[in-house]
This record gives structure tokens, C-alpha cells and sequence, in this order.
């Protein structure tokens, strides 16, 4: 196992499609929910304890070998936005494309031939760190990392917040973090036993609702 795999897969500018995505701030924004830095922590805290819990689970899942079209199938029972869901399809396709440029191997053809027009990004980024030689848990912390560097990330330019006060956020969720890939990882292990009853099912309803007026605007900066 390579470590230093993940210090690539995490990598923001690892061509996995990411930057164009917000994570659902850019609706937040407008609503008036994230105004500051302040708004923006408490909003990547209640996406990572949410989106970023079951992403965890499904990557770490799927790198112990569960079956890609169970965890798929249980990450579109969790995704009741369909705006959410093409974008989670969208980013596993850009994904999927980079990694096997990155780490060449059968399962991962194997996983563009199953799905053509694209799996859920967790479930992608399992199978990737699996290929990558990673663990369950270093999937799911990139996992639960990036359901907050995303919105993080957008708010700079939604917002124009000082880039020193988001990095600071980051920093002070770095707890969080560690609690909710350790979650993560449990959930994953009794997927092998349970099946896949035992991702969680946790949601943050405005980001679903969020998300599909904000698939309709006429003109916005990022995709989701």
C-alpha cells in the first residue's frame, strides 16, 4: 500500500471534476444560510455529519469489495434530490476517467462498462482507493473531507471570504472529521455482514431542496 496515493486522490486539483461542483453552498448562499465564515462552518459541519457520513460509508464499502451496483442502488435510496443524483453520477464518471489514467487496472474497466453514464462518486472513489491500494479508512476520509473542502472552496469566490478565515475552518472540523470517518469505517465493516442496510441513511433535507432549484436557474457558477 502506498500512502502517498491518497495525498493524489485528495489532491484538489487531481482532474476529478470537484472545482465545479459547490457542494450545495452556492444555493445556500443565495438563500441567505452562509453569509460568513461562521455560516460557513455551520454549514460544512451539518453536510459532513450528513452527505459526508454516507459518502464515507459507501467509498469505505466498496474498498473492502462490496458489490459497486448494491452500493450504488443503496446511494440512490439516500439521494431523493434527482438534481443530486445526476451530479453525484457526473462527478463518479470525471472520476472514474482520471483514475484510470492514474492507476490502469481490470476492476476499474470493469466499472465504466457497468456504468456507462456513471455510478455515484463514493461508490467510484471506494473502487479507485481500493485499485490505488488504499484502506477503508483512507477512503473515507477523503470522502468526509471533501463533502467540506468543496463548499469551502466555492464560498472564496461565491462570497469572496478571506481565503486565511476558510482555510481556518477547515482546521477547526478537523475534529469532526476524524469522528465521522471513524463512523464511516464502522458502518462500512458491517456492510460485509448486514449488506448494505448498514450505510447510513442520515440527510440534510435544504440540500436536497437546495439542490434542485438550484438546477434550474438560469445562470449560476457551478453545476451543484
Amino acid at each position: 500500500m502506498s500512502r502517498a496515493a491518497l495525498l493524489v486522490l485528495a489532491d484538489g486539483r487531481f482532474p476529478a471534476g470537484g472545482h465545479a461542483h459547490s457542494g450545495g453552498a452556492e444555493a445556500a448562499v443565495k438563500a441567505g444560510r452562509i453569509t460568513s465564515a461562521a455560516g460557513l462552518e455551520d454549514f460544512c459541519r451539518g453536510r459532513l455529519h450528513t452527505a459526508g457520513l454516507v459518502a464515507g460509508a459507501l467509498a469505505g464499502a466498496a474498498v473492502l469489495g462490496t458489490d459497486p451496483r448494491e452500493l450504488d442502488a443503496a446511494a440512490d435510496a439516500r439521494t431523493p434530490s434527482p438534481a443530486l443524483r445526476a451530479a453525484a453520477r457526473r462527478l463518479g464518471r470525471q472520476l472514474l476517467r482520471a483514475a484510470r489514467a492514474s492507476w490502469p487496472c481490470a476492476e476499474l474497466d470493469v466499472l465504466a462498462r457497468e456504468f456507462p453514464k456513471g455510478a455515484h462518486q463514493p461508490v467510484v472513489l471506494g473502487v479507485v482507493a481500493r485499485a490505488a491500494g488504499l484502506a477503508p479508512e483512507d477512503a473515507a476520509y477523503c470522502a468526509a473531507y471533501e463533502s467540506v473542502s468543496g463548499p469551502a472552496t466555492a464560498t472564496v469566490r461565491l462570497l469572496s471570504l478571506d481565503p486565511f478565515e476558510v482555510t481556518g475552518v477547515l482546521a477547526r472540523l478537523a475534529p469532526d472529521v476524524d469522528r465521522v470517518a471513524g463512523a464511516a469505517v464502522e458502518a462500512a465493516r458491517r456492510v460485509r455482514t448486514v449488506g448494505t442496510d448498514a450505510v447510513p441513511a442520515v440527510s440534510g433535507p435544504l440540500l436536497e431542496i437546495g439542490a434542485q432549484g438550484h438546477a434550474g436557474w438560469p445562470v449560476r457558477l457551478f453545476a451543484s
